[in-house]
């Protein structure tokens, strides 16, 4: 078995080879090279058993979804991906196997509420949550600087020091590091309390990753940027969220809001199913077929999706065409699913 980092830039794509069963797996692949990472299987005589993401990206477009379409490899993710199409949710713990290798799963937030790295014997692909020398963001798509100190120090720093180190970017040429160089030298970690790391990141002060118009949502929904104006982050942040125990209250009182779940058909119907007497808009239909809810222009409007973040979308969109009254349900059906309570199918 061997790895190959594929990308020798900014964004990192690393394949996992399997030479004894002649199978791989692309990790955070980049859609502008995608024609490369076929002729690399092709090169190395190959199929694609899986495609990895770390988590959703914000400064470039994934190539997961047209790799999938192409070879038929499922995509694996964390299960609070946003993502429609995602054929395997993964969990703490978890292990992936593609051939003779064995990836296993920790779940890392912070960067992102779906941030996953992925050990495998002697290295770490630790998407964005711990970089070389660095640390990712924290301050937009749901980052929490206090989840991500816990995820290095409590996790990745638990592993043996000799462990190498793969970040998903990487803006000052490294191509890698170790574990135990991280915990002495990462200056934004090392010797540094959990306390004063939030303090640090939600202070940095960055402007925000090129193109993230472009990127963010359209990764989030699997739709292009092209097809449906995207709200900006200013008009997500103001959208107003509840909570699932919240929602439940207001569908069981005296004029229940509309429930409009802007799911895929499958998703609908599927394991998470659905919360009672909710209308379905999937959310790249939204604007085409806005007039079918015209009437409840004026009505509370609970906006719901796998884990409020293409719903909080809609809700933007929705607030936008004069909608007055629209929320979001914060965490989606997968957060509903978790509080145990009622769904159709």
């Amino acid at each position: 078995m061997s790895f190959k980092e594929l990308n020798h830039g900014k964004c990192k794509t690393y394949l996992a080879l399997s030479e004894r069963d002649h199978v791989a797996a692309l990790i955070d692949p980049v859609r502008d090279h995608i024609d490369r990472y076929m002729a690399l299987l092709a090169y190395y005589g190959c199929r694609l058993q899986m495609i990895i993401e770390t988590h959703t990206h914000a400064d470039h477009r994934s190539g997961a979804s047209e790799l999938a379409d192409f070879t038929g490899a499922p995509i694996a993710m964390h299960r609070r991906a946003p993502e429609p199409h995602i054929g395997i949710h993964v969990e703490d713990g978890q292990v992936l196997k593609v051939g003779d290798i064995a990836m296993r799963v920790l779940y890392t937030p912070g960067h992102t509420p779906d941030s996953i790295s992925l050990y495998a014997g002697d290295r770490v692909f630790t998407g964005d949550v711990l970089l070389i020398h660095g640390t990712g963001r924290c301050d937009f798509a749901g980052g929490d600087p206090g989840q991500g100190y816990d995820a290095i120090t409590s996790k990745l720093f638990t592993l043996p020091e000799t462990t190498l180190v793969f970040p998903a970017h990487d803006y000052r040429g490294h191509m890698q590091s170790t574990i135990g160089e991280e915990k002495r030298s990462n200056p934004r970690v090392a010797g540094r309390t959990r306390e004063a790391y939030v303090e640090l990141m939600n202070n940095l002060g960055l402007p925000l990753p090129d193109g993230i118009q472009e990127s963010l949502q359209p990764n989030q929904s699997e739709i292009e940027s092209s097809s449906i104006a995207f709200p900006t982050l200013a008009q997500l942040n103001g959208v107003r969220q509840l909570d699932p125990a919240q929602v439940l209250a207001r569908t069981q009182a005296p004029n229940p809001p509309l429930v409009l779940d802007v799911r895929e058909e499958d998703e609908f119907v599927g394991e998470l199913g659905h919360i009672a007497g909710a209308t379905r808009i999937g959310l790249r239909e939204l604007s085409e077929r806005v007039g079918e809810i015209e009437q409840h222009k004026h009505r509370d409007i609970i906006a719901v999706c796998r884990v409020g973040v293409r719903s909080t979308t809609a809700a933007a969109i929705l607030t936008g065409l004069g909608f007055d009254h629209v929320l979001n349900m914060r965490g989606g059906m997968l957060d509903w699913n978790d509080a145990h309570l009622p769904v159709e199918r």
